[in-house]
């Protein structure tokens, strides 16, 4: 079944491919912010600090995984990497309306050494970036079925498959290689 390999611009998903990356990309950079943001919080963080932390870490290793897996030529980590991609989007979610909804109570669980005005700024900053990092994990979800959809219909070894878009094509097709008796 196709590859995800991307070399030509003429290729239908070479554009869905670039933005599959850029929208990666900014997950990384996204990521990496709340990571920072956490620690200016309390530089050793408590329980409740390392796991958001770890969800911002998974993030990342998620965007980095996606960004391999679209650039191999085999899809065999495909489903691994949606299946992560949708979890880290439901806790990045999760995490986001807990920030916005009990800021004081989140910021007492991570213990922080900020004044508590301060504190929430800094919360309410790496809650607006795991927002949208939900968003993006879902449109990185949606492009990915793409890619792996126009991998599909590309085939295997780089030309297009009409086989799968039409019937009448692939009766056409399919009598070609028939001896002269069954093409009639």
């Amino acid at each position: 079944m196709g590859g995800l390999s991307v070399e030509t611009p003429q290729s239908n998903y070479y554009h869905t491919h670039k933005v599959f990356l850029f929208c990666n990309y900014i997950l990384l950079g996204a990521a990496s912010s709340c990571i920072f943001l956490t620690l200016s919080l309390r530089l050793i963080p408590s329980v409740c600090g390392f796991f958001l932390i770890l969800l911002h870490v998974l993030t990342i290793v998620g965007a980095v995984s996606g960004c391999a897996a679209a650039s191999a030529a085999s899809g065999k980590w495909y489903g691994a990497h949606m299946v992560a991609t949708v979890l880290t989007a439901i806790f990045q979610g999760s995490v986001s309306v807990l920030v916005f909804t009990r800021t004081s109570s989140f910021l007492g669980n991570l213990k922080s050494y900020v004044r508590e005005e301060d504190g929430a700024v800094i919360l309410k900053l790496a809650g607006g970036l795991s927002v949208l990092i939900f968003c993006l994990e879902w449109v990185v979800l949606t492009l990915a079925f793409f890619l792996k959809y126009y991998a599909y219909v590309e085939g295997g070894d780089g030309k297009a498959m009409v086989v799968r878009r039409s019937a009448k094509v692939q009766q056409e097709e399919d009598l070609k290689d028939w001896p002269w008796p069954f093409q009639v």
